[in-house]
């Protein structure tokens, strides 16, 4: 029994420095592509579902990561980079990194991107401010499907999967970190 405990315990550790090298190699740095990154992700993100343009038009400003590396087995993690808008104008990059306990197996990949209501929200993110708990979620942009969804606390949440299969999609914990252009 204490045999199995070990290689239970290595597995976890090697799946866990596994997805920080690839993670790191994602986030590590300045990215020259991010933008174009984000534009693609952002319409790729509407082509899938027209009605999010409603979003754009309508928010204050929005943040898009356009691929948001997650894995884990019992513990996980999840790290990405993006660029924030303001007014459909880039103003600055921001990083997203999170870190999960519990009931989860798997690897994926996906793009998500954050509106802001109001000035209020908008600053509350820019300045490090925002952090989603546990009982956060977002909507997962599929083809025609309805995203008819109230902003929470001035901000809504999308995600659109781009690969991968993980067994628990919580955004619960993530935590935002904001660099100005």
């Amino acid at each position: 029994m204490k045999t199995l405990l070990n290689v239970k315990q290595y597995l976890v550790i090697l799946v866990f420095m596994a997805f920080n090298l690839s993670v790191f190699a994602q986030v590590g740095g300045w990215n020259p592509e991010l933008q174009n990154e984000a534009k693609e992700a952002m319409k790729e993100m509407l082509e899938k579902n027209p009605k999010l343009q409603t979003y754009v038009d309508n928010a204050y400003g929005y943040a898009v990561f356009p691929k948001i590396t997650k894995a884990g087995l019992g513990i996980g993690g999840a790290a990405g980079s993006g660029i924030v808008y303001q007014s459909n104008l880039a103003i600055g990059s921001s990083k997203l990194k999170q870190a999960s306990i519990g009931l989860q197996a798997g690897g994926q990949q996906y793009s998500e991107v954050i509106f802001f209501e109001n000035k209020e929200a908008f600053e509350h993110f820019t300045n490090g401010n925002l952090k989603f708990d546990a009982q956060a979620s977002a909507v997962a942009i599929t083809a025609g499907a309805s995203i008819d969804v109230a902003y929470k606390n001035g901000v809504a949440v999308f995600t659109y999967t781009i690969g991968g299969l993980m067994y628990e999609a919580s955004i619960g914990g993530q935590h935002f970190t904001f660099k100005k252009q």
